[in-house]
């Protein structure tokens, strides 16, 4: 079976957020969320946290399942914030919209790491 994916779809849409003296990062492609101490560590969680779902889905115990799993999104009202806060970093054209919120895409891992 032959599968075509789109540009965008080579990326996965995340959000982190510094929770008063922690960080949270959501995945929203699929659901997953991760905590640190800094936006590097959160960042580095999630990067592993996806990686090793999609293994599960592609090859690993979950592959029966594997549509359900990688279409599975996170609630909308982290969506609206990711595309909020992206909106406020394109708009002032800088790093980001602050310090506190940072919306980011990551490379969909096509090739499972295991």
């Amino acid at each position: 079976m032959s599968v075509r994916l789109r540009p965008s779809q080579l990326f996965i849409r995340c959000l982190a957020e510094d929770k008063n003296g922690y960080w949270q990062a959501v995945c929203l492609d699929f659901d997953l969320m991760a905590q640190g101490d800094s936006f590097a560590e959160v960042r580095e969680k999630l990067d592993a946290m996806v990686n090793e779902y999609v293994f599960d889905a592609l090859e690993g115990e979950d592959r029966d399942q594997a549509a359900y799993f990688l279409t599975r999104r996170a609630p909308w009202r982290y969506w609206a914030k990711f595309y909020w806060y992206q909106w406020l970093r394109q708009l002032r054209a800088t790093r980001g919209p602050g310090r506190r919120h940072r919306p980011f895409l990551d490379l969909l891992p096509l090739v499972p790491s295991h």
